[in-house]
């Protein structure tokens, strides 16, 4: 089925997500505006994203065992539509008057646990219906959808809003989720056939496995914790863009930036699909971690749209190309019938530190390095002369640390052999393998 049914499977299912995903950045977008423009406070704009990270690290690993037992495309078929409802909830509560910031919470939480189940079936089912030369080119796809949201949505939610109201755009939304369901009820993905070990295991030896897998492959392992503190370091600096941005400009304006960071990820994603990569993925999972730090250097340094949408561009850029790398690189080093359960530890592991940016880093925005980089504050006189000061100074000045702290991860991904190497170390998996001994059975290179 792979080579040709496959891919227009493939096809079906990835378009109705790029719809799906289209009307979830327009919701996505006008419910984060709203947060912000009706409490004023980033500590409660950035808390959204501790409610959907926490649910969907603590359920994980179950996730990703279960989905590797379950029918995968009824995984997607059943998240998708509950996310539907979710969002139909918040319309009519904003529509009756008693929308209130933990409503938007809780319906964020329950997405979040639905997409605890999605992104692993998704990513699962990519490597039964896509040949593995072409995983890069699906990958860029994959950014390549969620880059025409990012340059999209934006402008076109600021003019819905304006046309149907905050209503009529979660409508919309709910509408693309409905679409996402139909062209998962119009296909069929293959079961993977499991080894016989794996019929063996219970579905809490399951839920262990995939932690042990990646544990006894080092250079998959230290790809994941530079991850895992990539992910720390650009959600800190990124959840700030927003709220940078109307410190001294309209939500217009955010709406180009925006969408230039779309522009970014779209350039990125357009790349992959088409090229696919480079011939060591390793190269584009780690050589790209240099222009997303340069990008968020340049963000943090003025307060000026121009800056921070050149920033932006120059970071979304890298991660598309970054993220497709990475995820093709992962689907050929892992067995399909493994991956529910290996990916889903593996989103666990390198999201697991990101609520902590998102939920410290609003208060320390606001009591300590916003007050820090006002006139008169404590860095006013050093950092203040080489970023300025005033309102979103303290956003800037994180989106430089940031940016610098990201550059040293790059580093270390090349100086450490395993990871730099792990494409020769390991080698390609094949479907039903025998998965019960961990460690791979390969000849070591040299350091």
């Amino acid at each position: 089925m792979k080579p040709a049914s496959g891919l227009r499977t493939f096809s079906t299912i990835w378009f109705g997500q790029f719809v799906s995903t289209i009307g979830s950045g327009l919701t996505g977008f006008a419910v984060g505006v709203w947060i912000y423009q009706t409490t004023g406070s980033v500590t409660d704009f950035a808390l959204s994203n501790v409610f959907y990270l926490v649910p969907f690290i603590a359920l994980g690993p179950v996730a990703g065992a279960l989905v590797d037992r379950w029918d995968r495309r009824w995984v997607m078929i059943i998240a998708d539509a509950g996310q539907a409802l979710g969002t139909l909830a918040i319309a009519l509560l904003y529509w009756t008057g008693h929308l209130q910031v933990w409503h938007i919470y809780i319906t964020i939480a329950t997405s979040s646990i639905l997409g605890a189940f999605q992104r692993p079936a998704y990513s699962a089912s990519v490597t039964l219906l896509v040949p593995k030369e072409q995983l890069g080119r699906a990958g860029g796809m994959g950014q390549l959808k969620d880059a025409v949201s990012g340059l999209v949505t934006p402008t076109l939610a600021g003019f819905l809003v304006v046309a149907f109201g905050l209503t009529g755009v979660i409508l919309i939304d709910f509408a693309t989720f409905l679409f996402a369901v139909t062209t998962l009820l119009l296909v069929r993905i293959p079961s993977p056939e499991p080894s016989s070990e794996i019929k063996q295991r219970n579905l809490r030896q399951d839920i262990a496995f995939g932690v042990k897998h990646i544990v006894a492959r080092p250079g998959l392992f230290g790809l994941l914790v530079i991850y895992a503190f990539l992910n720390l370091f650009t959600n800190a600096a990124g959840v700030l863009t927003a709220p940078m941005v109307l410190s001294f400009a309209p939500a217009s304006v955010l709406g180009i930036v925006s969408s230039v960071g779309g522009a970014g990820l779209l350039t990125g994603g357009l790349l992959m699909s088409l090229w696919g990569g480079p011939k060591r993925l390793i190269h584009g999972a780690l050589g790209m971690i240099f222009l997303t730090g340069l990008g968020f250097i340049i963000t943090g340094l003025r307060p000026s749209a121009v800056f921070i949408a050149t920033g932006t561009f120059l970071r979304m850029f890298a991660f598309a190309v970054m993220a497709a790398s990475a995820g093709a690189l992962w689907q050929r080093k892992v067995a399909p019938d493994l991956q529910g359960r290996v990916f889903a530890t593996r989103f666990m592991i390198s999201a697991s530190i990101e609520p902590l940016a998102h939920a410290s880093i609003g208060p320390l925005v606001d009591r300590f390095f916003g007050p820090w980089l006002m006139t008169g504050g404590l860095l006013a006189g050093s950092v203040g002369a080489i970023i300025g000061l005033g309102p979103g100074r303290g956003m800037g000045f994180v989106n430089v640390v940031m940016g610098i702290l990201i550059l040293l991860l790059g580093v270390i991904g090349y100086v450490y052999p395993r990871v730099r190497r792990v494409e020769d170390e390991l080698p390609d998996a094949t479907p039903g393998q025998p998965t019960l001994d961990p460690s791979p059975r390969t000849e070591a290179l040299p350091a």
